[in-house]
């Protein structure tokens, strides 16, 4: 049995993780709240719509955002940030960018292109995918790169929104293509997910110590997880089995 085991989502992109008991899921949309906003920089181009996240301040290139953790309010209104070198922060990223902008400042490395704003894209999300998606990655796979770096990893490394228990290591690869379910929802398995430099740094302190890419490059690729669309909505909670249809 494959077991969802642990639920994410990461409101403000790239920058806070937040776990959830459960979630109801929407046809062809991301996650809800999911990435709803994002941060632009000096060099961005943005448009209308989605756009690419080199557009956005990403922890591939920003490792201390990766200690970043987040609460969303009950309404969704107001967003908590804590880092282990600040001081905690909740602000409205709708209307109170400019404090949110002062917060994040001592967390840029020199010479990066500076935080300027927030975008917010409703439904859509600013996923890394060029479509409204949904990350699933396995506990099995986890242990793998473990095994192969010889150390302990956080999950929070992967920035997943699915964590699965029960797959043997890999396995979820061969689900691209295949619709699952989970709780009362239907996903369609599109792609692996390629990793980034961000998946280096230590979620609990923001320092790069551990050569995730390097691994997962020994073990012959650099995809680690995969991402879904949703095609049928509905409820799913920490513990439901995920079934292959």
């Amino acid at each position: 049995m494959t077991r969802l085991t642990t639920l994410l989502r990461y409101p403000l992109k790239a920058h806070g993780r937040e776990r959830i008991p459960d979630v109801v899921l929407r046809a062809a949309e991301s996650m809800p709240w999911d990435r709803l906003w994002a941060v632009t920089h000096e060099a961005s181009r943005p448009g209308d719509g989605w756009v690419s996240c080199s557009n956005f301040t990403r922890a591939a290139g920003s490792p201390e955002l990766m200690a970043i953790t987040a609460q969303l309010s009950d309404d969704g209104s107001s967003l908590t940030l804590r880092h282990p070198r600040l001081p905690d922060l909740t602000f409205q990223p709708d209307n109170q960018q400019d404090v949110f902008l002062v917060w994040v400042a001592p967390l840029m490395p020199a010479g990066r292109a500076a935080p300027t704003g927030i975008l917010r894209l409703d439904g859509r999300g600013f996923t890394d995918s060029d479509f409204p998606s949904v990350s699933l990655t396995s506990h099995a796979s986890h242990r793998a790169v473990e095994e192969t770096l010889g150390q302990e990893l956080s999950l929070h490394r992967w920035r997943s929104n699915m964590w699965l228990d029960g797959l043997e290591a890999w396995r979820e690869t061969d689900l691209v293509g295949k619709d699952v379910a989970l709780g009362e929802a239907v996903l369609h398995i599109r792609e692996q997910i390629t990793r980034c430099r961000a998946t280096t740094a230590n979620p609990e302190t923001g320092q790069r110590d551990a050569d995730t890419l390097g691994a997962l490059d020994s073990l012959g690729h650099q995809e680690f997880g995969v991402c879904a669309e949703v095609v049928r909505g509905g409820l799913v909670r920490e513990g439901d089995l995920l079934e292959v249809l």
